[in-house]
């Protein structure tokens, strides 16, 4: 499976998404004291950090996948919330239609305080939108449909998901034969009627139900049957937190086992699920591979912290059996490095190509987690090292590299870039000690404006790539 993947072309699976549109925000501090006003912590902010919530996490999501998606949704484009979710589309060069909304732009702020979520603040007004949003909605959706492999009505019940437009998407749909997958919300299953698959969780099925249904086998599956039939879908896909993800067709019933895990926060794990499922249902898998793939990747954005979107890299590693959040995107890295700062970590980044790990790569990397408190690795991905090095390198993939890499206690978050320097991904850290090899001359070194001070740490001698690569020949 992990192989197959390694030959796909992710951009094949085309994702039109139509969902509520909000922001995530996220005040990071420290707590050391109890209020005297009220029996609650104080939390002394150090930095704040924006993501896209709502519909925005499906994008982030695919985006990670390394596939190709559409976005329509409505905000109101002249607040602040709006605007950043705006600038952050543009981020990670997501298509985006934005329809100018008659309400505010809905934000939820979290509050976190020595890594634990304390709270969480919800702004929003929600009302039905107007005539004129709706039909603005249809009209993009109509024109965009033809170009896309499946559609993603992403539902957070915050007024854009309404009878009216579900049943237009999904009559549409239909119509050319593409899949509908639905993330519900409530109890109104009416308007996802006639769609290929709804992704509830147990509660939400108990909603729709009427009864509450205690997450067992036998009445899973008794009350899955009995929604899917009423509601006429293909499939009803029922995430089950740590018995797994049940899977109810017409003459199928599969559960796919979770795997073990480590849980830190479940902030966004249904996008996670259905984005996955909606990539590789695009790319031509059949449902149950669709549904494993998905039930992994949810497995490691569940080990995360916030809403945080799988990445492609973050799921070859774990469908090889690596179970770590060293690996990060290259989007996230800088709200992730925010966050550490915030807890007065000082941050050490160093960067290379690290094929054919040897003794002078572990001493240089030890040196340098000792000058700080995190260490962040930069690699160079596998085209930035043929460039550099030649055809014939790396002698080990990217994977790889990481997979090696990782391993090393001192080293705790590893980011690829694909440039032939690391400076844009230095400037988006802004690290306190930028490491390197002793081969360097400070004044030459990428990236120092971006830093507070520049190390030099000497190599060990006789030890290289290159001398291990004569060697061998």
């Amino acid at each position: 499976m992990n192989k197959l993947l390694s030959d796909l072309n992710f951009s094949k699976a085309n994702v039109l998404i139509v969902g509520d549109m909000m922001l995530d925000r996220y005040y990071y501090g420290s707590v050391s004291r109890i209020s005297p006003e009220a029996p609650v912590p104080v939390i002394n902010v150090k930095s704040e950090s924006y993501t896209l919530g709502g519909a925005g996490n499906v994008v982030n999501n695919i985006k990670g996948l390394t596939a190709d998606c559409t976005i329509i949704g409505a905000a109101k484009k002249d607040d602040d919330a709006g605007m950043r979710l705006y600038n952050l589309f543009n981020g990670i060069q997501a298509k985006s239609f934005f329809i100018d909304a008659d309400m505010p732009t809905i934000s939820k702020l979290r509050v976190i305080g020595s890594k634990q979520q304390i709270a969480r603040l919800d702004f929003e007004d929600i009302h039905p939108f107007s005539e004129d949003v709706n039909n603005k909605i249809k009209s993009i959706y109509e024109n965009e449909l033809e170009k896309h492999n499946i559609i993603i009505i992403s539902d957070y019940g915050k007024g854009l998901c309404s009878k009216e437009i579900c049943s237009f998407i999904i009559d549409k749909a239909n119509s050319q034969n593409k899949k509908v997958l639905i993330d519900p919300k409530g109890s109104n299953w009416d308007k996802y009627s006639n769609a290929y698959l709804v992704t509830p969780n147990v509660k939400e099925l108990s909603e729709v139900c009427g009864c509450e249904i205690e997450n067992e086998d036998e009445p899973v599956i008794k009350y899955g049957t009995m929604i899917r039939e009423k509601y006429n879908l293909t499939y009803l896909i029922i995430t089950r937190s740590e018995k797994g993800i049940t899977i109810i067709g017409k003459d199928h019933i599969q559960t796919i086992p979770t795997q073990a895990m480590e849980v830190f926060d479940v902030s966004g794990a249904g996008d996670t699920v259905i984005s996955s499922i909606a990539v590789f249902l695009g790319l031509h898998f059949n449902i149950d591979d669709a549904v494993y793939l998905a039930n992994a990747a949810a497995g490691v954005v569940v080990g995360k912290l916030g809403t945080a979107p799988i990445t492609l890299s973050e799921l070859h590693y774990s469908l090889n059996g690596f179970r770590s959040s060293k690996i990060v995107s290259y989007n996230h890295i800088a709200d992730i490095i925010k966050r550490e700062k915030s807890f007065n970590k000082k941050i050490v980044f160093t960067n290379g190509c690290f094929d054919i790990i040897h003794r002078g790569h572990v001493t240089y990397l030890k040196h340098a987690k000792e000058l700080g408190d995190i260490l962040v690795l930069g690699l160079n991905s596998d085209d930035s090292v043929r460039r550099l090095k030649g055809p014939a390198r790396p002698v080990n993939n990217e994977q790889d590299r990481a997979v090696v890499l990782e391993a090393l206690e001192c080293v705790d978050y590893i980011v690829f870039f694909e440039e032939d320097t690391p400076l844009n991904l230095i400037k988006n850290i802004m690290p306190d000690i930028l490491v390197k090899g002793g081969d360097y001359k400070e004044e030459d070194v990428v990236g120092k404006e971006y830093a507070c001070r520049v190390k030099i740490i000497d190599f060990v001698q006789g030890y290289s790539t290159t001398s291990t690569i004569n060697k061998l020949k």
